[in-house]
């Protein structure tokens, strides 16, 4: 039920986006502001991440199959690497154009530009807290909202710039917040792609710490050591992993497993591993996979 939500709250912000859009263009274009026009294309890359997001969000809810047998829940990280990725794309030619705007600033139509902006800036506060609080659940719809809090940024940049220019003739002020939305937004899109990189590369989940795990684990009664110990993420809030547990002799393996599953589960959110158990006595070792 939860993920059907998210999946609606994607679709209502995508439809409220793509509306706005072809407005912003149109006031950019009238008003020769390059923050509208910023602003609109950056819009644009929401329609389309929106989009994105909403394809892998589906895709992620089809169930296993024999040759993917984790499902399609990395397509959600993909889609938020590939969103944050567009954000930096956005900001370079932003940057671009604001560096030949500088040099001859042209005549911006401020009135025009500061009602389109206002009105972007309430479109994008609607539709950010259409999607607020599912981004903390999925990495996935967090890009989605990345964009969607980058677009807000750059709508209150274009008023500014607007009230700047409407009541001073400062022109200047039109490509000079077009570079500074290029810099909060790259602020705002790193942990998005350093998080999407750190799932896709299998690392440590943010918030686990690996030896605390290990003494958890060692903790339990009957259970001597751990080694071999591995956590990583499969998507966003999905936590697996794998080890060695060694048991002390006369231990109840059935039961062992049980306390460290349990524990792992309560403790960590962790639901998903492969434990390999270890007996040891004074005479062999033998192993068994449960």
């Amino acid at each position: 039920m939860e993920r059907s939500a998210e999946g609606r709250r994607l679709t209502l912000a995508l439809v409220i986006t793509a509306i706005y859009f072809f407005a912003e263009l149109v006031g950019g274009i009238l008003t020769n502001s390059l923050a509208l026009l910023s602003d609109a294309g950056h819009m644009f890359s929401d329609i389309a991440a929106l989009g994105l997001s909403l394809f892998a969000f589906q895709m992620a809810r089809r169930p296993a199959t024999a040759r993917k047998t984790y499902g399609y829940h990395r397509l959600e990280i993909l889609a938020a690497l590939v969103n944050g990725l567009a954000l930096w794309l956005i900001v370079g030619v932003m940057f671009n154009e604001a560096y030949r705007r500088f040099s001859n600033p042209p005549q911006v139509h401020s009135l025009g530009m500061l009602l389109v902006a206002s009105v972007g800036l309430m479109v994008n506060v609607v539709a950010g807290i259409v999607l607020y609080g599912s981004d903390r659940r999925s990495l996935n719809i967090r890009g989605a909202f990345a964009h969607v809090l980058g677009d807000t940024l750059g709508s209150v940049g274009a008023v500014a710039a607007g009230l700047a220019m409407l009541t001073t003739g400062w022109y200047l002020a039109d490509p000079l917040a077009s570079v500074l939305i290029g810099l909060l937004i790259l602020y705002t899109s790193w942990g998005l792609i350093k998080e999407s990189v750190d799932i896709l590369m299998q690392s440590v989940p943010k918030g686990i710490d690996v030896e605390e795990v290990q003494r958890a684990m060692e903790q339990i009664s009957g259970v001597t050591k751990v080694h071999d110990l591995h956590v990583w993420s499969v998507t966003s809030g999905v936590f697996t992993l794998s080890a060695h547990a060694v048991v002390a002799p006369g231990g109840d393996p059935h039961v062992i497993l049980d306390r460290i599953e349990d524990r792992l589960k309560s403790r960590f959110s962790i639901e998903h591993t492969t434990i390999q158990l270890e007996f040891e006595d004074r005479e062999e070792k033998e192993f068994r996979d449960f």
